[in-house]
């Protein structure tokens, strides 16, 4: 049994359409399947523990490991992974179809749905990923404009998780209408760097401490972000880690503070391509585990997903965490 949850949001609106497309080769193939569409933000979440909470039930006979495969954007995907409660006996098939697509650059995904939805559900391919932990030391009563119902204190992630700049390029990106617009006119991927030049424009000096699990203390008299990477992208393909290692339980911490405001503009373009860490400013540590306090909250991040400001987060990296079939 596959069970599969589809974003109908996802690329405009046309994520229903696609999915129907895709069915077709569940039918041909004779594989039982169960579909459910996504009704708003946190409803994934939910569907994923619905799903995966019948392997603690000594009562359910169903053969494991219980196979789900989601269908939408990053967003769609994190949710997703917050909702399962046993990853050790949870297989994940993602199918990417959203604007940035950041989880599914790092792994040689066919370009053809039908064809990746074939290794999905043939089981070629069975990769062990990290997944991080975030936890909310501290929450303002600040919240985005959209929204959880509950936001829960401690969120997972699969590709990055950040707070400062792109956590508020994100808020933005999610809550304004330059989103879809983009993906309207198939430009979805210049969404974050439209937002990105204003974000800077507008950004804050505000002072952040980060305490590595290894003692080290890092003070910055102001910090525009502080970005724990798992993958190499984030914010629709901007390379901030471009030697991260998806399954090597450490995060590639970028932590970028003390720039001015035309530096930031010049960095841009290096961060995209990966070519920034020789500008003074911008550093890269490796770690599994991090916290880091802000003089104010800030909005933070996960896998893009922005739902309440902190000064006080802790992250950790769960090696090897996600079992992934593709």
């Amino acid at each position: 049994m596959y069970y599969c949850i589809v974003n109908p949001s996802a690329r405009s609106g046309k994520g229903k359409e696609i999915w129907e497309s895709l069915e077709k080769r569940f039918i041909e193939k004779k594989i039982e399947y169960k579909v459910v569409y996504t009704k708003g933000p946190g409803h994934a979440t939910k569907l994923a523990t619905q799903i995966t909470e019948k392997i603690s039930d000594k009562n359910h006979n169903e053969d494991l490991p219980v196979k789900m495969v989601v269908m939408g954007g990053d967003g769609t995907l994190n949710e997703a992974i917050n909702g399962i409660k046993d990853f050790d006996n949870t297989l994940v098939g993602y199918i990417p179809i959203g604007s940035s697509n950041d989880f599914a650059r790092d792994l040689d995904y066919p370009k053809s749905t039908d064809e990746l939805l074939d290794r999905i559900v043939d089981g070629k391919v069975l990769r062990h990923l990290d997944l991080g932990k975030l936890t909310y030391n501290a929450m303002s009563r600040t919240m985005s404009r959209l929204h959880d119902e509950h936001v829960m204190t401690t969120r997972l992630f699969d590709v990055s998780a950040g707070i400062g700049f792109d956590a508020a390029v994100c808020e933005e990106a999610l809550s304004s209408g330059t989103k879809n617009f983009f993906n309207r006119i198939g430009l979805g991927k210049l969404t974050y760097g439209t937002i990105a030049v204003k974000q800077v424009l507008n950004a804050e000096k505000v002072p952040c401490e980060v305490i590595l699990v290894d003692g080290t203390h890092i003070k910055l008299e102001h910090f525009r972000l502080v970005t724990a990477m798992i993958h190499h992208c984030e914010g629709g393909g901007f390379k901030f880690a471009p030697k991260a290692d998806l399954s090597d339980g450490l995060f590639d911490l970028v932590v970028v503070g003390n720039l001015k405001r035309f530096k930031m503009f010049a960095c841009l373009p290096f961060a995209f391509v990966g070519h920034h860490f020789w500008i003074k400013g911008i550093d890269h540590y490796l770690t599994d585990k991090v916290t880091i306090k802000t003089d104010k909250p800030m909005w933070v991040h996960t896998d893009g997903e922005v739902s309440v400001k902190s000064d006080n987060i802790t992250l950790e990296c769960l090696h090897k965490k996600l079992q992934l079939m593709s």
